[in-house]
């Protein structure tokens, strides 16, 4: 048929053209986990749904901007698909309206940005040239329609948008309650919807501190001293073993355990840090988890800062760094402790001046403090052997005890190393991330032992502690086929929980009994764990974390989708697993998981209404001392 002799409006076929082009994009470029032909039905359904609404309101236009509207519709609701692909391809994550208020994070992110692009994103606009070559021609596409035929063009929209919500209630029960995982949303309900939930959400939550008072803080505070037994317990293993020592805590960049004990085309990866687990003055973890959300590095520091879950929207740092809260960094002030941050980046990135500053930290070393030149500095800026020796002169003039972290940034995304620096080869697989990785990884470890060894010749050595941390995953699923590539098995859901385990050490110089423990613990026990090591009493501080060294433990970790692992159990994606097989439970068996289940959704509603509702601003954490 030639175009002069085409009738159909240009609005159905640019719903028919957008709704097909954004399936394709879920199937195959966001790789959208498929489990049923239900999910896949819906999965196609959506997309043209969504589509059908944003193009049927051209109906109600006058004919001649209708063609206007149908161009610059498409173009916006392609760009917001190809920014949620790319974010995507990062953090195998979706978009928050949170996230669009970090902003001023992105000037940092034009290296990543060029990284993520794939010349088959072209795919993407498409349908947008199409429409615009279309609305542009001298033949007429657009729709003349009475009252009642705008109004029942209108209709089909609720139609198919009621049709959707039903059959994704009866997909995933209680969908719209239990969102933890933004990609079950996305899968049910499409992208453009989930983000007008997304909009409706943030503004619940901004109500929420409006309308709080209080009343629930003593509802949480009874289940912590119920199900959180102990913090503090100087009957437990190492209690104030680092009393009046100082605390240097390294939070080291995107660093997976999976790195410990790996080796590329038969050198080691991780030299240094294999030494130093082994070693009898350190204590390593090796089923530590990391639990942060969309926040990042940011949301470890406020995990670890706090014994709080991170937002499973945005940033803490960002979102409510006005709040009150009662923060490591704040009690140990009040043990006559000065505390500071070093790290190279700019002081405004992931809102750190301002939340710095609200949870107590004394002094902030930023990139200002540093000497950063072209020679000592690549990828996200001053490297991390630099980094650590210039800030010697820092800690050294600091009073003591002192509590000061490091942020390393070396090892980030995307792990750039220039080849003259690099000790190890690239890994050989069908991802370039994955392939840098492990250059990186070792660059840092170098810096660590670099950095042991500027302790002692500084004399800070013996007199303390030296905490090691992996912030977050550095290896997202979207290279789940590199990854079973290296580790010699499927990435299956299981195993990507696994994957989330980051390194922990601690190392105290002089101590003869460390070794490797196997308890499942993760960030949000950092900050009891470290109060106990100090001899700091805090049992009226309001925490879901337990101290890794008590017997006393709720025996769980809870991930901010909703996932956790237990000491018997991992549950990711409503399957039940036997943790120490890694095989999925029976129906039967698997009811075994559902109490801690309803423990873990509690956590994160109780941790986010906190949050939320700025609740420590009614609490007083002193009234235990005025006892």
């Amino acid at each position: 048929m030639q175009l002069k002799n085409i009738r159909m409006p240009l609005f159905v076929i640019a719903t028919f053209l957008f709704g097909l082009k954004t399936y394709v994009v879920y199937r195959f470029m966001f790789d959208l986990s498929i489990e049923n032909p239900m999910q896949e039905f819906i999965l196609f359904f959506n997309p043209i749904a969504s589509a059908y609404l944003i193009f049927a309101i051209s109906v109600w236009l006058k004919p001649r901007k209708q063609m206007k509207y149908l161009r610059w519709t498409i173009l916006i609701g392609s760009l917001i698909l190809f920014v949620n692909l790319i974010f995507y391809r990062n953090f195998t994550d979706f978009i928050t309206i949170p996230v669009l208020f970090q902003g001023n994070n992105a000037a940092d992110l034009t290296g990543s940005f060029l990284t993520l692009l794939h010349w088959e994103d072209i795919f993407i606009f498409l349908d947008v040239a199409l429409v615009w070559y279309l609305s542009k021609q001298k033949f007429n596409l657009s729709i003349n329609l009475p009252k009642r035929g705008k109004i029942a063009a209108t209709a089909v929209t609720f139609l198919l948008l009621s049709g959707n919500v039903v059959l994704a209630e009866i997909e995933r029960p209680m969908l719209f309650v239990r969102a933890f995982d933004r990609e079950y949303l996305v899968k049910n309900i499409g992208i453009y919807n989930y983000h007008l939930y997304d909009a409706t959400m943030q503004t619940k939550t901004k109500a929420q501190r409006v309308f709080a008072d209080g009343s629930e803080i003593s509802e949480i505070e009874s289940y912590l001293k119920e199900n959180s037994p102990d913090k503090a317990d100087k009957s437990a293993e190492l209690y104030g073993v680092a009393e009046d020592k100082n605390v240097i805590f390294v939070s080291v960049e995107s660093f997976q355990d999976f790195l410990l004990d790996s080796e590329v085309n038969g050198t080691e990866t991780t030299p240094f840090l294999n030494d130093l687990k082994n070693s009898k003055d350190t204590i390593t973890f090796e089923n530590f988890y990391h639990q942060t959300a969309q926040g990042k590095t940011s949301d470890s520091e406020f995990i670890v800062e706090n014994s709080l879950y991170p937002l499973g929207r945005g940033a803490v740092y960002f979102t409510n760094a006005g709040n009150e809260y009662h923060a490591l960094p704040e009690i140990l002030n009040k043990e006559g402790y000065e505390t500071s941050v070093f790290h190279a980046n700019n002081g405004s990135f992931w809102n750190r001046d301002v939340m710095y500053d609200n949870i107590g930290y004394d002094d902030f070393y930023d990139e200002k403090s540093f000497q950063i030149t072209p020679e000592n500095s690549f990828g996200w800026g001053l490297e991390d052997k630099a980094f650590f020796e210039q800030s010697i002169k820092y800690l050294q003039s600091q009073e003591k005890p002192f509590y000061s972290k490091f942020i390393t940034l070396t090892h980030h995304f995307p792990f750039e190393l220039p080849e003259e620096k690099a000790n190890i080869d690239k890994y050989d697989s069908n991802s370039n991330t994955l392939n840098s990785y492990f250059q990186t990884a070792r660059y840092t470890d170098e810096a660590l032992e670099r950095f042991f060894q500027q302790l002692k010749d500084s004399g800070l050595y013996e007199d303390s502690i030296i905490v090691l941390m992996g912030d977050h995953y550095g290896i997202s699923d979207f290279h789940n086929k590199a990854m079973g590539q290296f580790l010699g098995e499927e990435v299956d859901p299981f195993l990507q929980v696994q994957l989330q385990r980051v390194p922990f050490m601690i190392h105290i110089p002089g101590y003869e009994d460390g070794g490797v423990k196997k308890e499942v613990v993760g960030q949000i026990d950092v900050k009891p764990t470290l109060l106990h090591l100090l001899g700091i009493k805090a049992d009226d501080d309001l925490t879901f974390g337990d101290n890794m060294f008590s017997e006393q433990r709720k025996g769980f970790i809870a991930l901010r989708d909703g996932s956790f692992i237990s000491e018997d159990y991992l549950y990711t994606h409503e399957v039940c697993y036997d943790r120490s097989t890694g095989e999925p439970l029976s129906e039967e068996a698997s009811k075994a998981c559902l109490p801690i289940k309803e423990r873990v959704d509690q956590e994160l509603n109780y941790s986010d209404n906190i949050i939320y509702g700025d609740l420590f601003r009614f609490y007083d954490f002193d009234k235990e001392n005025e006892k």
